[in-house]
């Protein structure tokens, strides 16, 4: 389908000479034929082609990536969606670009019992060199140089994800059409510097601290400490890789296309907005700029699936309602240690509650309260009533189902963003952390004891629900509408602050610093030759008085 577009006049054209339209369709009773030319121009008139950039190979991501990609083709768009994980159907006016096996998540950095025995990091000096690598990677690939040198090939705008790097914004330069960043994670500095500035550390917290607003000095000065390493990292390690791959994969196509070659540095910062994958009710109410659009809850689907026979039936025999256990889907519960797995089981056993595990091999002897889901249909499970409790890793897609479905949670942490989640669920008031380790059976026992008795917890939980269902459109139209805004204004620049291109001596007034300075030590320095100049006058003055 090729994009058509019409312009402001255009469309006010059509709206006044429609009824004369209609009155002369009417004439010749020709309904049905002009029934379909209206809702051809309607459906043409808004379709754009847009590039969907989402080549992490985690089933968390992909979620995600489809997610935007189901919202954008339900529009009527044309989209080409870059993925690794790519979707089990093809759909309408989407175009996929399988990059699988040219990408790849490094699994044994998320291994359980690795993380436990502290024989591996799953911290950012560990996750950045995997992310840089995949970025190569995914614009060396031969699909991708494909697209790329396809002068036929052409977009009205880029939609991109954000993952500690910027190299993706290399497409806007090739195709010459604005930029869109995806963030998969709450407002954060890194993002937020690229549309804006950077946020006081004093009340925003790093995407890999624990730590809530407000801040005790010794909080503050770690913020501080974060936001100044992590500046350093990308200004003296992730940047020049970025460069370096920009130059050597993008700067030929535009050069093909005989576009001039930006700067990276201009096409880093020139992103017409930010999709955040966030809500302040998941959150804290953070400072965002007018081009920072929260979108969080757009992947969920609005009309919940039902639960298959087998789970059903076993949802309806839980007398005292369900426990929910899952650690996501790159995180394995296989991975636990031996002993940690039957603790569990033990623990599990000796509640009156059903508990659902998501675990990912058969387990002998389990109680008879413990049931093994070898795949969990997530939402479905927290969307019914008897859903009690989620036991989670903390994931930001986790964190999200369960405010939007109404069920309190119990924290185990493992890296990434998941510390500062679950934290902010802790300080909010409806879930409790328990630490990834070998006493977590203990742990957990005390946590669901006090969670399932005391109903504070799901008293909150349903506040935040309302405050998250609360919004003026749904998060899917919000993504619809904020991209389509993009497309039809030229990139959205009335939406840009000028903190992002004020310099930082100007923000600071460094300027006006040193002009007073300078003005204080002339001043200085003329009153002291006027004072001496007086000074020998009245002295030669008396001199000759003398005389």
């Amino acid at each position: 389908m090729n994009s058509i577009k019409i312009t402001v006049s255009q469309v006010r054209f059509l709206y006044f000479t429609r009824w004369e339209v209609i009155s002369h369709r009417i004439a010749m009773s020709k309904w049905p034929l002009f029934l379909m030319s209206v809702v051809s121009t309607l459906y043409l008139s808004n379709a754009y082609k847009i590039l969907l950039v989402s080549p992490l190979p985690g089933k968390s991501h992909s979620i995600l990536g489809e997610g935007v990609l189901n919202h954008l083709a339900r529009a009527g768009h044309e989209v080409t969606y870059v993925a690794s994980i790519v979707p089990d159907k093809p759909m309408k006016g989407v175009t996929v670009i399988d990059i699988n096996g040219h990408v790849k998540l490094h699994t044994h950095l998320m291994n359980l019992k690795s993380i436990m025995d502290k024989t591996h990091r799953a911290d950012l000096l560990t996750v950045l060199p995997s992310m840089v690598n995949m970025s190569r990677n995914v614009t060396n690939n031969d699909a991708v140089q494909k697209l790329l040198a396809d002068k036929t090939q052409q977009f009205d705008v880029v939609i991109a994800e954000w993952m500690l790097n910027e190299v993706y914004a290399g497409f806007s330069g090739v195709f010459n059409c604005p930029l869109i960043w995806f963030s998969s994670v709450e407002p954060h500095w890194m993002v937020l510097q690229l549309v804006d500035e950077v946020p006081n550390p004093a009340y925003t917290v790093d995407i890999s601290s624990g730590n809530v607003p407000p801040l005790t000095f010794s909080q503050r000065l770690k913020e501080l400490s974060l936001q100044i390493f992590g500046k350093l990292i990308k200004t003296f390690y992730i940047d020049g890789i970025d460069q370096e791959i920009y130059e050597k994969h993008f700067v030929p196509h535009i050069r093909n296309r005989g576009y001039p070659v930006p700067p990276f540095e201009e096409l880093r910062y020139n992103a017409s907005l930010v999709l955040s994958n966030s809500h302040v009710s998941m959150g804290v109410a953070t400072r965002l700029p007018p081009n920072y659009i929260p979108i969080g809850g757009y992947h969920i689907d609005p009309v919940v699936k039902p639960l298959p026979k087998d789970l059903q039936k076993i949802i309806d025999d839980a007398k005292h309602g369900f426990i929910y256990f899952s650690m996501g889907s790159n995180l394995r519960s296989k991975h636990l240690p031996a002993e940690v797995k039957q603790d569990l089981l033990n623990m599990f056993g000796e509640l009156k509650q059903t508990v659902l595990w998501k675990f990912e091999e058969d387990l002998p002897n389990l109680p008879s309260n413990v049931h093994i889901l070898k795949w969990a249909p997530q939402q479905s499970i927290l969307a019914h009533e008897k859903c009690l409790l989620f036991i989670t890793h903390g994931g930001l897609l986790s964190t999200t189902e369960s405010i939007h479905f109404g069920v309190p949670t119990i924290g185990i942490p493992v890296f990434g963003d998941q510390f500062i989640n679950v934290a902010r669920g802790v300080k909010k008031g409806y879930a409790k952390k328990v630490d990834l380790s070998y006493t977590m059976a203990k742990d957990l026992k005390v946590a669901i004891q006090e969670m399932i008795n005391d109903s504070r917890y799901m008293k909150k939980i349903k506040e935040l629900s309302f405050i998250y269902h609360h919004r003026t459109v749904s998060p899917g139209q919000e993504l619809v509408h904020w991209v389509e805004h993009v497309i039809k204004t030229g990139g959205a620049r009335h939406l840009r602050t000028h903190a992002a291109t004020t310099p930082w001596y100007q923000k600071v007034y460094l300027d006006l610093a040193i002009v007073l300075l300078i003005i204080m030590i002339a001043t200085k320095y003329l009153f002291r030759y006027v004072c001496c100049s007086n000074g020998k006058k009245v002295s030669a003055n008396y001199m000759k008085k003398q005389n």
